[in-house]
């Protein structure tokens, strides 16, 4: 009991002396949030480079010359997708900005010999602008056709419908990225500046000194950071809300949990550089080496999936990867925890492997 009161007690102290010191509370709420309304403001801007997909299942001539003209105009990228329901899931997670759909008989002569045919172009419920811009550039390259034959009725049309996706805006699937990197700045940049700096001033050496054992200290360090970095989730959820129009998709017991079990696994990596590092000069360096990587190819700030694709599968093995996969599952796809354990098994295996690395190098000064 009295181990536990100890642990509380120190808990208490972390959080007071935690919010007195400028930097941590930098690097744990105010510099997530920097990059939470710049991303947004980004996704949130209309895009005029199309990522599409092409279903051609007229396979007449006219049908064949289109697809190949549409593969060369400038600004459309033809993704290579095997079928709808694919096209669909990529369409949802913001992958592809439309898919566009040849009808069989599209591009047959009419009654005067005139190709004719509706093409549909089905774009994101949650982003009709932009499937409103590619059906106007796709029209503009079937008018070239109908400039050719007719002036007033045009035989060759583009109709727009919405696709019957998950409903995810490109920001819905970008914010369990952001908060990843929200962890992410908080365990490694904070714990590292924050630790290193109580072992400058002396305070873990008076600490030392007392009954309070080294394993009470760090569970209270990482009780104080769970606080924290919950604290900081639910800043940047609200910001997302009221700024960006998010949607929550899943449980959020399930997020609480899941982020729980990541901000304790990324924590293992500060408190490893911070109990190795004398001060703040070791243990800076030190931080960024290892969250920088981690910041750009864990899909933080942009998906993995526009990496190469050896380094996918690298980046997917890094401790941030699953902490992003697992809240984008939960946050944008509505899963639950039974469905996320690949990646909390690999954010438990990080874990235990971290904080043994973590008790090995610990130094109170």
């Amino acid at each position: 009991m009295q181990y536990f009161m100890a642990v509380r007690s120190l808990v208490r102290m972390q959080l007071r002396r935690f919010f007195r010191n400028r930097v941590a509370l930098f690097f744990t709420f105010l510099f997530p949030v920097i990059f939470l309304l710049i991303f947004g403001s980004l996704f949130k801007t209309s895009a005029f480079h199309f990522h599409v997909a092409v279903f051609n299942d007229a396979k007449t001539p006219y049908a064949n010359g289109l697809v190949k003209e549409i593969e060369k105009t400038k600004g459309f990228n033809v993704a290579n997708v095997d079928s709808m329901s694919t096209a669909k899931t990529e369409l949802g997670e913001g992958q592809l900005d439309s898919i566009v759909v040849l009808p069989p008989g599209f591009g047959e002569p009419d009654s005067q010999g005139v190709p004719a045919g509706t093409a549909v172009s089905y774009y994101e419920q949650a982003n009709p602008q932009s499937g409103q811009q590619l059906s106007t550039v796709l029209q503009s390259i079937l008018d070239t056709t109908n400039n050719h034959f007719y002036h007033q009725q045009k035989p060759l049309k583009v109709a727009s419908e919405p696709a019957q996706t998950t409903n995810l805006t490109e920001f819905d699937y970008t914010f369990s990225g952001l908060l990843g990197f929200s962890i992410l700045s908080l365990g490694i940049f904070g714990m590292a500046n924050g630790f290193a700096t109580d072992k400058a001033n002396g305070a873990l050496r008076r600490l030392r000194v007392s009954p309070i054992r080294a394993s009470q200290l760090v569970m209270a360090t990482a009780a104080q950071y769970v606080v924290v970095g919950l604290l900081s989730l639910a800043l940047m959820y609200f910001l997302a809300v009221r700024i960006f129009n998010f949607h929550m998709h899943g449980s959020y017991l399930s997020l609480i949990v899941f982020a729980i079990l990541s901000i304790v696994m990324i924590f293992g990596f500060g408190l490893t550089i911070a109990g190795w590092a004398k001060d703040e000069k070791q243990a800076a360096p030190l931080a960024n080496l290892v969250g920088i990587p981690m910041m750009f190819l864990s899909g933080s700030f942009f998906p993995r999936y526009l990496m190469p694709e050896w380094l996918q599968h690298i980046s997917g093995y890094l401790p941030l990867s699953p902490v992003v996969d697992g809240m984008r599952y939960i946050v944008a796809e509505g899963k639950t925890l039974p469905q996320v354990l690949p990646q909390i098994g690999l954010i438990a295996a990080w874990g235990v492997v971290i904080y043994i690395v973590a008790f090995y190098v610990f130094r109170w000064e």
